[in-house]
């Protein structure tokens, strides 16, 4: 009889909240970690921004036709151009003059090697194994 009652004391007693005296814990400032990204957003996108800008010459010449490497290094390159567009910056993320089609498959390489390098590294997370 003895036990049961215990038994029973022992689930009841689980169920009262348990109040500590104290000093009660601090708020954590939630909007500290969003700040400091957006922070971050910003001055990789000025920096990227400006680097494009200034590389632009360099890579879209007029005299040459560009083939498939080329190609490939426009479309990697192209979505660094979005920051620049946004600073009204009027920046080349196509070569018009090339070499047709061998160019067009190397542009859609190179944007998809970005957005493979963006996405799916960047949110990428290795799953641990259990070592038994």
């Amino acid at each position: 009889m003895r036990a049961r009652t215990l038994g029973i004391f022992r689930r009841v007693t689980n169920f009262i909240p348990n109040f500590k005296t104290g000093p009660t814990p601090a708020r954590k400032n939630w909007w500290r970690p969003v700040l400091v990204q957006i922070i971050r957003l910003v001055v990789v996108g000025l920096l990227l921004g400006w680097l494009y800008a200034w590389g632009a010459p360099l890579i879209y010449r007029d005299k040459s036709a560009p083939g498939f490497w080329l190609g490939c290094a426009h479309g990697a390159l192209m979505p660094m151009a979005l920051p620049s567009l946004l600073m009204q910056k009027d920046v080349p993320i196509y070569a018009v003059v090339n070499a047709g089609r061998i160019y067009k498959i190397g542009y859609i390489a190179g944007i998809n090697a970005c957005g493979f390098v963006v996405f799916g590294l960047s949110f990428w997370k290795p799953q641990r194994r259990a070592r038994v």
